[in-house]
């Protein structure tokens, strides 16, 4: 299955716009943002647990990273509320489940094999942020080729300062704006490397996730 497969090409899925498919786990939805494959693929998703929704144990060779959007998202005796980011490292296995619902952004196979420690950051908690210039930043993950962030932006503020390889941003409040198009809460954007569009802030600002220089070596004119 190929999803948005062009890495080449900007890739968007507003909010709006959702397309919910069941996946083959009772209780389980997912909107499809970017997939290179069937069951086993590179994917980008928005992730729908209903209440008391469980999976079997399984594990990620290609890793996993996940967001919690709401809800309580939970692996084994770990309980993640809304805020939690989480690396599982290449090779780790786990059992997700969901008692009350929950919603989470999700990547699949989009990790280094060398990379072995797990994260767990409480994205809600005041310490993890920090003030750059006129915008509040909360680093979550930073390698060679890959930087991961939430950035809080004033209201009408730039996404971007400087040129960036390639980007994916997920909207997680407020809204964004760029080329008369408005982007709401959950709404995800794709750029791809030699991209730089002017992006901004609404009136009532935003929070973004943020990942950049991941793309460089992906397909095109899938």
């Amino acid at each position: 299955m190929l999803v948005n497969a062009d890495f080449s090409l900007p890739a968007t899925v507003a909010s709006r716009d959702y397309q919910w498919v069941a996946s083959p786990q009772s209780g389980v939805e997912r909107v499809m943002l970017d997939r290179l494959g069937g069951e086993k693929a590179r994917a980008t998703s928005i992730v729908r647990y209903a209440p008391q929704s469980i999976f079997p144990p399984h594990p990620h060779p290609g890793g996993e990273e996940i967001l919690v959007l709401s809800g309580t998202f939970s692996e084994g005796d770990e309980h993640h509320p809304a805020g939690t980011y989480l690396r599982n490292p290449p090779g780790s296995a786990h059992q997700p489940f969901s008692r009350e619902g929950a919603i989470i952004f999700v990547k699949l196979w989009q990790m280094k094999p060398d990379e072995q420690d797990p994260v767990r950051i409480d994205t809600s908690d005041p310490l993890a942020w920090q003030q750059q210039d006129s915008r509040e930043i909360c680093p979550l993950f930073s390698a060679k080729d890959e930087q991961v962030c939430l950035l809080r932006l004033r209201p009408e503020d730039p996404l971007f300062t400087q040129g960036i390889d390639s980007a994916e941003v997920l909207v997680l409040s407020g809204q964004i704006e760029t080329a008369g198009q408005s982007f709401e809460r959950g709404s995800w954007m794709r750029l791809p490397p030699g991209a730089y569009p002017d992006i901004t802030a609404g009136n009532q600002g935003a929070t973004v996730y943020l990942k950049t220089g991941h793309l460089l070596d992906m397909p095109t004119e899938a």
